[in-house]
């Protein structure tokens, strides 16, 4: 049948069964993961002396041939082929013959699973990690370059305070890096970094699938609300922003449309990742302990993820790298009754609590609202009916520029503080791996 078990099964496996239990439509894309390691363990066997040299360089020789196969998509896959790990053997067999056969010695397929992936997704994690540093490089870059304009922030999409644009998009630099995966397991042949302590638990963990997916789940919960500020901040309304052509697209219908279509993309494939870290994890709460077939499920939610994060990430830094910012309309949209809070902080200033400041402030709004005046045309006689701590310095507040220079907190708007933001994540990006 040229199954990798039989003796004690009599007849064939219902057609059916044989599609729904096959998985090399997916799995065979960890080909060289499942080689390196059959190479690794070959080399385990013959210095334990269950291979002779002799052996081991036929069966080496025989997995470089499968490997140029697979590299040059001249492999031709078997229906019998369950996985890539019977494809592989299969084809071995049918270069170098029964030799093949003994490089399953003292192996199990649940043992190739878990290996196989924790290779496969230690080199992909690598690749989504260069294209997340270039995103962060991007951002880093764009926040240095127009630190010094300024723009509302919002808090439950009302105006509330001026901020610099550069502490909007480092807000975003957040969502860290999908490396650490590969934490424990095998040889020093395969750059493992240690041994599963536990052989039960060595089959069938799948914390380290688990920890990518959250990660991924993290990450993207970032990437859709970056997308969906830049979103509103595209908008008519707003125009603070604009996407370049080569990330939007037009109507059918409309010919004045801009549709922000790459955004949109970014912020509806987050209930994809979520939904596969979910379905991951509800199989695995199901389980007994060791290998069970349901775990099969795990290679095609991680494939999935890694598939999106990787298209994800490389065009969410080609909106932030070609996106046009309108200053104009930023700085026109600062109103002084976002200034309300900074008139509650100068009177604090000059002594009061800050609980009969805020009280204070809220009422020169009122005031202000009521008359029909900005919050900063109201004369100074007529803060003082509110307070007398009121006093001529009190104009400095309605200055847009001294209200964001006063968060010098670390993590704060002001210049120094988004300096200083900007320096720990450049910092930061030259700790990553190139």
């Amino acid at each position: 049948s040229g199954k990798l078990w039989g003796g004690r099964f009599v007849g064939s496996v219902d057609p059916i069964m044989e599609k729904f239990n096959a998985s090399i439509a997916y799995d065979q894309r960890m080909w060289e993961a499942d080689i390196q390691g059959s190479k690794a363990y070959s080399k385990g066997l013959e210095k334990a002396g269950l291979l002779t040299k002799a052996e081991l360089g036929e069966i080496l020789c025989g997995l470089d041939k499968v490997a140029e196969e697979w590299a040059n998509g001249t492999f031709v896959q078997n229906p019998s082929d369950e996985d890539i790990h019977t494809a592989n053997e299969r084809r071995l067999k049918e270069l170098i013959g029964e030799t093949a056969g003994k490089l399953h010695t003292g192996r199990s397929r649940n043992d190739q699973v878990v290996t196989d992936l924790r290779l496969w997704m230690r080199g992909s994690c690598s690749a989504l990690s260069a294209h997340l540093r270039t995103l962060l490089t991007t951002m880093v870059e764009r926040a240095e370059a127009e630190k010094d304009v300024l723009f509302p922030g919002y808090t439950h999409l009302q105006r509330a305070q001026p901020i610099r644009w550069s502490h909007w998009i480092l807000s975003g630099a957040i969502a860290g890096n999908p490396l650490g995966v590969d934490r424990e397991l095998l040889r020093k042949e395969l750059n493992f970094s240690a041994i599963t302590l536990n052989s039960m638990d060595a089959t069938s963990e799948r914390d380290f699938v688990a920890e990518f997916l959250f990660w991924g789940s993290l990450c993207m919960t970032h990437l859709s609300k970056m997308a969906e500020d830049l979103i509103i901040y595209g908008t008519k309304e707003f125009s603070f922003v604009q996407l370049s052509d080569a990330y939007s697209t037009g109507s059918s219908l409309m010919p004045q449309k801009k549709n922000p279509d790459s955004l949109e993309l970014i912020r509806s494939k987050v209930g994809r990742v979520f939904g596969r870290c979910a379905g991951l994890l509800m199989t695995l709460k199901g389980l007994p302990s060791t290998y069970n077939k349901d775990l099969q499920e795990d290679k095609e939610a991680v494939f999935e993820v890694f598939d999106t994060m990787n298209s994800v990430l490389q065009v969410a830094t080609g909106i932030i790298s070609t996106m046009k910012i309108n200053k104009a309309c930023m700085e026109e949209a600062l109103s002084p009754d976002m200034l309300a809070t900074d008139l509650a902080y100068y009177l604090v200033r000059k002594g009061m609590p800050f609980r009969r400041a805020h009280e204070a402030s809220g009422k020169a709004v009122f005031m202000a609202e009521t008359k029909k005046l900005a919050l900063s045309q109201l004369s100074l006689t007529e803060l003082q009916t509110i307070s007398p701590l009121f006093t001529s310095d009190v104009s400095q507040v309605w200055n847009y520029a001294n209200s964001v220079e006063q968060y010098q907190a670390l993590g704060g708007t002001a210049q120094s503080s988004v300096d200083w933001q900007i320096q720990q994540l450049r910092g930061m990006l030259r700790t990553l791996p190139q």
